[in-house]
């Protein structure tokens, strides 16, 4: 796919430049925001200068070589922000996705050309000529980390927890599921309502790891403290903001490739910091680096940066009718920007994409108008297309909409440094537009709960993305969407995911995904702002690291070099 750098002749590069001068007054350089990375971005044909290029070639890691590792050693990562809950039920993170991939295993997983690809099943789903019955052939022989046994039975009691568990973010994401039946010990049959083509790829993530029914049913709500499931690695313990430490399980089936003795995920949130950790050695690998940081890093003889385009997409969410929390019905907030489309289309318009990719993130990320990457197989022209940056237009919108302005509002975002980054050039940008952009930072933990209690008029913040669009909208715009803390209910959106989720045809689906982005630009509850890269540092003292497009940073099979 062709793609376009911004000319340092054009109307985008001079505002760009505007805004690296606003940055360097406030002290601000040019950073990345967090664990959610880019692919190659085409031309808009909204004018907004949507081609960008990533800089570098994807470089995922390679398993490590058994003759190249020795077995034993304790590895520390660093992770950008706090994990939420361990329950893969209740889980929202993309860094409890970090940790899970260690002591979770899934019945699907995804490769790095992010093709599905099994883990705990044996094979691809089978599905009955109607669709509404797919049959899932699972591992014999395979033991929790308690020591119970994996079968049938187990997934079946999983899947139906994640579908009746108050509060699971699952519900959503796993469909019209009327029955879970264990036809044997190695046969799951699941009979839908109705056809739904995401399944399978719903179950390469957090719905499709397998918990201990025995340590589920012990700890009830507070499965989180010590979760048990299938894996290289089992829970040792927590220490709330500072570090996750997990050992090795005797029980993994294949405990055999599994060379570490133990992994610690320690918390630093700055990623300047981080990068320090990871040139004197006292962490191993670090996730989310800077923008600013990966030149000088890739000059480190004794590191290495992966890198990979990511499904995903960072944006900025508008709390239209989340009042009393994410699970309950939307209804309509008193507020302008709630109330009335015209106020959020403003704010889109009075956002120049392409000046946010190139000044603030070294051209590391690409610009994104739509939850569909554009090296997706249901990605499309229409799907790409992206609503120009037009202040003026932005101010017109304001004066229709009948408010005040500059029009007052209030941002939360997270408190590290890169996303306050990101939120003051935001800042910055949407004042031309009309706009009095405050901003609020919080802790990511506390960001997750106001974002769920409905506690914003608007949020900063990502989704890691996954191979099935249907995971990237439905749960954030569709009504009653496990993750659709804008409180945003369209009859119309509703009626076209319905019908992309039912059909197997990837060209009516990518037809029906264009109409839903259209939908989307007009009513605005999520605006898509950039993609990033996921950029991930590894000490050349540890082999056997991978990161691929669905942005979870593999370890648990890595290994200390010899």
């Amino acid at each position: 796919m062709t793609v376009r750098n911004v000319s340092t002749s054009s109307p985008a590069w001079a505002r760009a430049r505007a805004l690296a001068v606003v940055l360097a007054a406030t002290s601000l350089g040019a950073a990345g925001c967090s664990a959610v990375g880019p692919s190659a971005n085409q031309a808009s044909p909204g004018g907004a200068g949507a081609g960008s290029s990533a800089s570098g070639a994807d470089s995922f890691g390679s398993p490590a070589n058994a003759g190249d590792v020795k077995q034993g050693g304790a590895l520390v990562m660093a992770l950008s922000a706090e994990p939420d809950k361990l329950d893969p039920a209740l889980s929202r993170s993309l860094y409890s996705r970090y940790v899970f991939s260690a002591m979770c295993e899934k019945l699907y997983d995804v490769d790095q050309s992010a093709k599905i690809v099994p883990q705990l099943a044996t094979a691809l789903p089978t599905v009955s000529g109607d669709g509404k019955t797919v049959t899932i052939p699972v591992k014999t022989g395979v033991k929790f980390a308690d020591g119970t046994p994996f079968d049938a039975e187990a997934v079946k009691a999983s899947l139906e927890r994640e579908l009746s568990l108050k509060g699971s973010a699952r519900k959503s994401e796993l469909g019209p599921i009327a029955s879970v039946t264990a036809k044997d010990p190695k046969t799951v049959v699941i009979t839908l309502d109705k056809p739904f083509a995401p399944l399978t790829a719903a179950l390469t993530d957090r719905a499709g790891m397998i918990v201990s029914p025995t340590a589920a049913k012990k700890l009830g709500t507070d499965f989180a403290s010590s979760p048990v499931c299938v894996g290289p690695f089992k829970f040792s313990k927590r220490v709330p903001q500072n570090s996750i430490d997990l050992v090795k399980d005797p029980n993994y089936y294949a405990a055999d490739k599994v060379h570490l003795d133990s992994i610690s995920y320690r918390i630093i949130t700055d990623a300047s910091i981080r990068a320090a950790n990871l040139r004197s050695g006292d962490v191993l690998v670090a996730d989310s680096l800077s923008a600013q940081d990966v030149p000088g890093l890739k000059q480190e003889k004794s590191l290495q940066v992966l890198q990979s385009q990511s499904l995903g997409y960072q944006g900025v969410t508008f709390n239209i009718g989340n009042t009393n929390g994410v699970d309950a019905p939307p209804q309509m907030r008193n507020a302008p920007e709630a109330k009335d489309p015209r106020v959020r289309q403003a704010f889109e318009y009075a956002i120049d994409r392409a000046g946010l990719v190139k000044v603030i993130f070294n051209d590391l990320n690409t610009v994104a108008c739509s939850p569909i990457s554009p090296a997706s197989e249901f990605s499309s022209d229409a799907a790409q297309k992206c609503t120009a940056h037009d202040p003026e237009k932005s101010k017109a919108l304001l004066k229709e909409a009948g408010v005040q302005t500059p029009f007052p509002i209030e941002m939360i975002t997270s408190n590290n440094p890169d996303s306050l980054r990101l939120a003051q050039a935001l800042q910055s940008m949407v004042k031309e537009g009309g706009f009095d952009l405050k901003i609020k930072p919080v802790e990511y933990a506390s960001l997750l709960d106001q974002q769920d209690q409905g506690q914003f008029s608007l949020l900063q913040l990502g989704w890691s993305g996954r191979v099935d669009p249907d995971a990237n909208i439905t749960n954030f715009v569709g009504t009653g969407g496990s993750q659709n803390v804008a409180g945003f209910s369209d009859k119309q959106v509703d009626d076209l995911l319905a019908k992309a989720r039912e059909t197997q045809d990837v060209g009516q689906r990518r037809d029906l995904y264009a109409q839903v982005i259209d939908r989307l630009h007009q009513t605005d509850p999520l605006i898509y702002l950039y993609r990033q890269r996921n950029l991930t540092g590894v000490s050349n003292s540890l082999k056997g690291v991978q990161v691929f497009p669905d942005g979870v940073v593999r370890v648990a099979f890595a290994g200390m070099a010899k």
